[in-house]
């Protein structure tokens, strides 16, 4: 009991008083600036739809459950796809690039239409490449390499034609928590 407080309060100070400083380190306003215009350059090759969610702590009601932090970053993940509205696409093909700073965390969550088509392996080939950068703390430069990855994908089975009209269904700027 006194080892899953301790574990819970470690925790908390993590993802609580670090946060500022993890995203200060990660990803200024010019590197946001960039990833939303690659966000933007993408979703004029085809009808999907991409969002980056970058977090610097879990809010504490995810702090004190007694999972792993690998399922609680699924579980948040999961539900920012939601409260992000990226299942909520015309085509069914919106991406969440998904980045837990404080626990260095990644996770790629496909709507429906664009999973059915691309295989796991894929996906985690992805959060591979940007593990891999993270880890030299080149956060936008792991963030634009999966954004392009993830175009390429879109663009592949939901290419835009003359028959789509352009339409921007969601936000295109990172969203910073």
């Amino acid at each position: 009991m006194l080892m899953l407080m301790l574990m819970r309060l470690k925790r908390l100070f993590k993802h609580r008083w670090q946060s500022d400083q993890l995203l200060r380190g990660a990803l200024c306003s010019q590197k946001l600036t960039q990833l939303t215009s690659a966000v933007q350059r993408s979703e004029s090759l085809h009808t999907g739809e991409i969002r980056v969610c970058v977090e610097t702590g879990l809010p504490v009601s995810y702090l004190w459950r007694p999972d792993s932090i690998a399922v609680i970053t699924h579980q948040r993940a999961v539900t920012m796809f939601s409260k992000l509205r990226v299942w909520d696409t015309a085509d069914n093909n919106g991406v969440l690039i998904y980045l837990l700073l404080a626990e260095k965390r990644i996770e790629i969550m496909a709507d429906r239409g664009l999973n059915s088509r691309v295989p796991e392996e894929t996906w985690q080939s992805i959060v591979a490449s940007m593990r891999a950068e993270f880890k030299m703390n080149h956060f936008e430069v792991g963030l634009l390499a999966a954004i392009e990855q993830v175009s390429q994908l879109l663009t592949q089975h939901f290419a835009l034609t003359a028959e789509h009209t352009q339409v921007n269904e969601l936000p295109n700027e990172p969203d910073i928590r």
